[in-house]
């Protein structure tokens, strides 16, 4: 069946590329934010423009044949905007009620958009790709050891 939204549009490389960081940012624990900053040798000096608060935001899922979209629930969200003295503004969401860990990840973002600091942002934010890459393996090993395959048995009776 067609879907009723429509299909999405391209995205510019330097989008794509910002969304993986700052998705790595939102997957990025307290320390290895910290860390990540230490390691790029990046201040963490900024402008609050939106003092971190947490709010809910509604869920959507799918369910069905049509795959008709539903209001799931609420989620926590604690978002934040920065500034760093260099003019470059940064943003960040995360799921949850962690306000330091907003913040370190919007000055993350900020930086990252400094095509001078950018380099530096990437090469630590690759250690936070690879612990997820570590995670996601793992469950897969785990899946796989549950895993039953199902197959059928024709009986002889032709």
């Amino acid at each position: 069946m067609p879907s009723s939204e429509t299909p999405p549009e391209p995205v510019a490389p330097e989008v794509a590329a910002r969304r993986s960081a700052m998705a790595l940012a939102g997957a990025a624990t307290l320390a290895e934010l910290e860390d990540v900053l230490a390691r790029a040798g990046l201040s963490a000096e900024a402008e609050d423009l939106r003092v971190p608060e947490t709010g809910l935001v509604m869920t959507r899922g799918r369910i069905g044949g049509d795959g008709r979209a539903f209001n799931f629930g609420e989620a926590t969200v604690t978002r934040a905007a920065v500034r760093l003295p260099g003019g470059e503004t940064g943003f960040a969401y995360h799921l949850g009620r962690d306000r330091p860990r907003a913040r370190l990840a919007a000055i993350l973002d900020a930086h990252w958009q400094n095509a001078e600091t950018r380099p530096a942002v990437d090469a630590a934010l690759a250690a936070v790709a690879a612990r997820r890459q570590r995670e996601a393996e793992g469950r897969a090993r785990r899946v796989a050891a549950t895993r039953v395959n199902f197959f059928t048995l024709a009986r002889g009776e032709d």
